[in-house]
């Protein structure tokens, strides 16, 4: 796998563990402002009003920014560090299925394969949402079904995000939403 495999299997935490930086503020906060985002959007905001609007391009601009971060950013913002190479996803997956699941410091490849395709719906839910907004697009059916269909990946993905999440910070006894919190895990 990588240099960052921590442990294997299910292990109990240190008595006085060290922390190190894992997430730097550009990820935890473009995390942030994507759940905020999206529960505004999916749940709260009126669809298509204005809010909503300027609440989508919060969140597309956060997605623009993250991007250019995973290219320049801190090591464990970097695309390179966690892609989800085949060799990375066969060798996490035969682990689990052993019931080895290694404790990583960064994105799992399973993790990374999530936040991709989360990245890859935002994006798109983004620009079908903004294509509504154009005289080309105006009622455009497909476009407004595409939107929607987007959308609702994002909020099912999302929530299998932090059932894995919960998952992993019980397996690996990690608060890992606290970490996205404070940029800090165990060493």
């Amino acid at each position: 796998m990588s240099d960052d495999v921590i442990e294997a299997g299910v292990q109990g935490a240190p008595a006085a563990a060290a922390e190190v930086k894992v997430w730097d503020p550009v990820v935890r906060l473009f995390h942030w402002l994507v759940v905020t985002g999206c529960i505004l959007n999916l749940f709260i905001l009126e669809e298509g009003h204005l809010a909503h609007q300027v609440t989508g391009y919060v969140v597309a601009g956060a997605l623009a920014v993250r991007v250019v971060w995973g290219f320049i950013g801190s090591r464990y913002a970097r695309f390179a560090d966690f892609f989800p190479t085949p060799a990375r996803l066969s060798a996490y997956l035969g682990a689990m299925l052993r019931g080895e699941q290694p404790r990583m410091l960064g994105h799992n490849p399973l993790a990374s394969l999530m936040m991709l395709t989360l990245m890859c719906l935002l994006g798109a839910t983004a620009l079908t949402g903004w294509m509504q907004t154009l005289d080309m697009f105006w009622g455009v059916r497909l476009i407004r079904h595409l939107h929607g269909f987007f959308a609702n990946g994002i909020m099912v993905l999302a929530f299998l995000h932090a059932a894995a999440g919960l998952f992993e910070s019980w397996l690996h006894r990690e608060n890992l939403i606290w970490s996205m919190v404070t940029g800090r895990k165990r060493a």
